[in-house]
């Protein structure tokens, strides 16, 4: 599903108090997740922020244990309720912690940012808001304080009008910096027709590839040969300054035999967060959307009612949606919206789509996006997950939790022990520990025991102690060696130079073949002249920029000749795997009629996608004012990592 078909559904799908809650202060999980991982480019210390009751903290602002768990244990309830097999190891894999943390940590720095530039949010704006969002309106209005509690009591977990209101606050501050950031943003219409044929502009090529690994077989290269590339690229080859370190580490899987987890201690753990370990009921259906915005709301009605008689009358429903749907995005897979929980559609939808039963068919059903007609194909009961099944992933949880503790107990003992280097050998062995030496390493290798711990190693300073954290534990290091960069010699680095000369070679190879091919092919079809090459050729179907390609995948390289070359033309094209000779056979330009009825829809995606990317650019240059510390570790513990 493209970043598009996600906002068309979504003008649609209407939050509970929970999902807004998810939308607003956390993640939406129907937007594509374009933030995993994104790097901070702020001054980041991993090590420890002044709190170890803080998972972060933004310009002195915290990002609490207790507000980070929240996040992360109802991003967790929204994926089971969205995607029902979804397990623990796919959860882990996914990396959620690290997702949630780094939205709530850019959030966060939205919000200090909007307040240094003035803004506020008042009350008024607040009850505002909350009064205008569907899931709080019944036949336009707001369905009053009582009610609006009681459906923020419903989630799971529930949700303190305080808390969600206070989410609502800080969604209004942000989104006025953000306006006031890209509010100058416009596109014009010439943007707007590149933009639409970028994204509509098909071409059908032919692609012949010759990977530079086949072209190796035939690469030969003495040690003469090395030599003499080494020679001329001598500059390419230094060796960086290398350091080793002495250093013990405090091992959190060491302390794992001294901890002891009872039967009762799963127990409590169990009850005070049973909410963990419940799914809501969810339900699998089909609809089909017939709109009624800018529409007389009579004629979509008998519309609606027509296509209910024949979904009735036997016709298949799918069929009927991917031919009569507004909503494009589940028109395509047949109206299939997979399986949702309670709140996630619009509460006319949610109350039929939950009354029936699996294989039945909706009367028609009026909301504020227009007519549906809803199948229900599935429905999945809720179900709270039973001590007996989680039992050991808890004792896992508190046994790593307790043995961290031990850990760290362990460490900042020895911190107040180790004053300087030579201590840090009787100090081990004191507390049982052994000093090791790490051997020479250079910048962005493997440290044993300390992992990717080069930076720390190349900050460390002679006559020094220093401490940090590892994904094992803590670590105390002193330096124990140095060595200054230098000009490497052949026998330091002469496989990696025999490499590079091998590379370089099948790729000169794989280059003249592809050239030879294009030269063969003026007039005629490549694919003729690949199979007398011995060569298989590639033909695609029409394609647009940034599809596909077999035994390349996406290449900017590709799209940028293909989409330049007249039809009939070829040309050699590098890419990752080597060369590739690509013809175009015919192209397609979208038409003047196709540009007219999209215009609209590509000027909003246009101006949407700058307004993101200013955005994110100024949020970049703020960030890297701000003080930004992340404790990876108090991370781990809140997730029972």
């Amino acid at each position: 599903m493209t970043t598009s078909d996600r906002s068309r559904r979504n003008r649609w799908l209407a939050w509970s108090a929970g999902a807004v809650v998810l939308a607003l202060v956390l993640l939406c999980v129907f937007v594509p997740w374009k933030t995993l991982f994104r790097t901070l480019t702020s001054r980041l210390d991993v090590r420890r922020p002044s709190s170890d009751n803080d998972v972060a903290r933004i310009e002195g602002e915290s990002i609490t244990v207790a507000e980070f768990r929240l996040a992360y244990q109802r991003q967790i309830q929204a994926l089971r309720a969205g995607y029902a097999n979804m397990s623990e190891q796919m959860l882990k894999q996914l990396g959620i912690d690290e997702q949630v943390l780094q939205q709530m940590v850019e959030e966060r720095a939205e919000m200090v940012e909007a307040r240094r530039r003035g803004f506020t949010v008042n009350n008024d704006e607040v009850a505002r808001f909350i009064s205008s969002l569907a899931a709080f309106q019944e036949n336009g209005r707001f369905i009053g304080e009582s009610r609006y509690r009681e459906i923020l009591g419903l989630q799971r977990p529930p949700i303190a009008p305080g808390e969600f209101e206070e989410g609502v606050r800080r969604t209004l501050l942000r989104e006025k910096l953000r306006s006031t950031v890209t509010g100058e943003i416009a596109v014009t219409d010439d943007d707007v027709r590149q933009q639409f044929h970028r994204q509509h502009d098909t071409v059908k090529l032919e692609v012949v590839l010759i990977p530079s690994d086949q072209a190796r077989s035939h690469v030969q290269a003495s040690d003469a040969d090395v030599a003499a590339y080494f020679d001329v690229h001598r500059a390419d080859y230094r060796i960086g300054e290398r350091r080793k370190v002495r250093y013990v580490l405090v091992d959190t899987g060491a302390m794992r035999s001294r901890v002891t987890v009872s039967p009762l201690d799963v127990e409590r753990f169990y009850n005070g967060n049973i909410e963990t370990y419940f799914t809501p009921e969810i339900v699998r259906a089909s609809h089909i959307l017939l709109k009624t915005e800018g529409k007389d709301d009579a004629t979509v009605k008998a519309r609606a009612g027509a296509l209910l008689k024949r979904a009735k009358g036997g016709a298949d429903f799918a069929e009927l949606a991917r031919k009569n749907s507004e909503d494009e995005a589940s028109a395509r897979n047949g109206g299939d919206l997979d399986y949702f929980a309670r709140g996630r559609m619009v509460p006319e939808f949610d109350e039929v789509a939950f009354s029936l039963e699996p294989g039945r068919t909706s009367d028609v059903v009026k909301t504020q996006y227009g007519y549906h007609i809803i199948k229900v194909v599935a429905r999945k009961p809720s179900v709270t997950r039973p001590i007996e099944e989680v039992r050991q992933q808890i004792v896992e949880r508190l046994t790593n939790e307790r043995a961290r503790a031990k850990a760290d107990e362990l460490a900042e003992q020895m911190a107040k022990e180790i004053l300087k280097p030579a201590d840090l050998d009787r100090v081990a062995q004191s507390h049982g520990l052994e000093a090791r030496d790490s051997g020479y390493v250079t910048h962005g290798d493997l440290i044993g025991a300390i992992g990717h711990g080069s930076n720390e190693v190349f900050a460390l300073k002679e006559g020094e102690v220093t401490g940090v954290r590892t994904t094992d534990g803590r670590v105390f290091m002193v330096m124990a060696g140095r060595e200054a960069p230098r000009q490497a010699d052949l026998v330091d680095v002469k496989e990696r130079v025999r490499e590079d000369l091998f590379r370089q070679k099948a790729f000169e190879i794989a280059q003249q073949k592809a050239q030879q091919l294009v030269r063969d092919a003026r007039g005629r079809e490549l694919r003729n002249v690949a199979r007398a090459a011995g060569l298989e050729a590639t033909t695609t179907g029409f394609i647009p920029r940034g599809s596909p390609i077999p035994g390349i995948g996406v290449s900017e390289q590709v799209d940028e000749a293909a989409f330049a070359l007249p039809a009939g033309a070829a040309q050699p094209i590098r890419t990752e795997n080597g060369l590739a000779a690509v013809r175009v056979v015919e192209k397609r330009n979208a038409t003047p009629e196709e540009f007219a009825a999209a215009k609209d829809k590509t000027r909003e995606d246009l101006l949407s996608q700058r307004r993101d990317t200013l955005f994110a650019t100024y949020m970049t240059k703020a960030r890297q004012g701000m003080t930004i510390t992340v404790n990876r570790e108090v991370v781990k513990r809140a997730i029972g990592g």
